[in-house]
């Protein structure tokens, strides 16, 4: 088990108590595992330190005004890849198959392509197979971290991890082409979802579709008591 796509699957979730409870702990777990780049390991600590002493109503509202009333920054791969198509349903369809096989169990309340469960189910991976798949919707990542760059967007800095760890460069010219779409409108994606339709996602040897759903911080960590030394902190993650 990889503990950072974990925690990064948990900085992009509906942030919680649990989350800034344990904030320091998981600071650790990066440090141990060291899968991300010195600087990337600076800024995500910085972010859940920062998280981790601001109000949660707060947070909440943030993440809601971002994630969810924006569909430029929509959390859901398959939103910017099939919209609302036939094509979406049966793509969900496929990678909630391929998480099961997988052992990673999706709630029946959440949708399968959300971008934290895909990071879920990279973690239960192997490394080399994990960038592979991280790779294959690499444009749509990018492309998310810069609109939330122009933002001013603190999760910018998850968006930039996980393009690191793909170890490849994402469609310069797709990721060029999707920001010059306007933010200001949520509603009117016309122009990104055209660009976003007209390149192939895949998510893995042969198997075109994804989804997930959300983890708990829970399943991060069994308890919230301050690790004794680092390598128990990982230990907790693994678990």
């Amino acid at each position: 088990m990889t503990a950072t796509y974990k925690i990064l699957s948990a900085l992009l979730s509906y942030p919680s108590a649990e989350l800034q409870e344990v904030a320091h702990d998981l600071i650790v777990a990066l440090n141990v595992e060291c899968l991300l780049t010195a600087p990337h390991r600076t800024a995500i600590g910085a972010l859940l330190k920062d998280m981790s002493g601001e109000d949660l109503l707060e947070l909440q509202a943030e993440y809601v005004e971002l994630f969810d009333r924006t569909r430029a920054l929509s959390l859901h791969l398959f939103e910017h890849v099939h919209r609302e198509s036939r094509d979406r349903g049966q793509a969900m369809v496929s990678l909630r198959d391929r998480y099961h096989a997988a052992g990673l169990d999706i709630m029946a309340n959440e949708l399968p392509d959300h971008i934290p469960v895909f990071l879920e189910f990279l973690s239960l991976q192997q490394p080399a197979e994990a960038r592979a798949m991280l790779a294959e919707p690499l444009h749509i990542l990018a492309a998310l971290g810069e609109r939330l760059k122009k933002r001013a967007g603190r999760y910018a800095v998850v968006f930039d991890a996980l393009v690191s760890l793909a170890e490849t460069d994402p469609d310069a010219a797709v990721v060029a082409e999707l920001q010059m779409t306007a933010l200001d409108d949520p509603n009117d994606l016309v122009a990104l979802d055209r660009v976003w339709e007209e390149t192939e996602v895949r998510f893995g040897p042969g198997d075109v579709t994804q989804k997930g759903s959300c983890p708990k911080v829970s399943s991060l960590l069994a308890n919230t008591a301050p690790p004794r030394d680092e390598s128990e902190a990982l230990a907790r993650l693994a678990s």
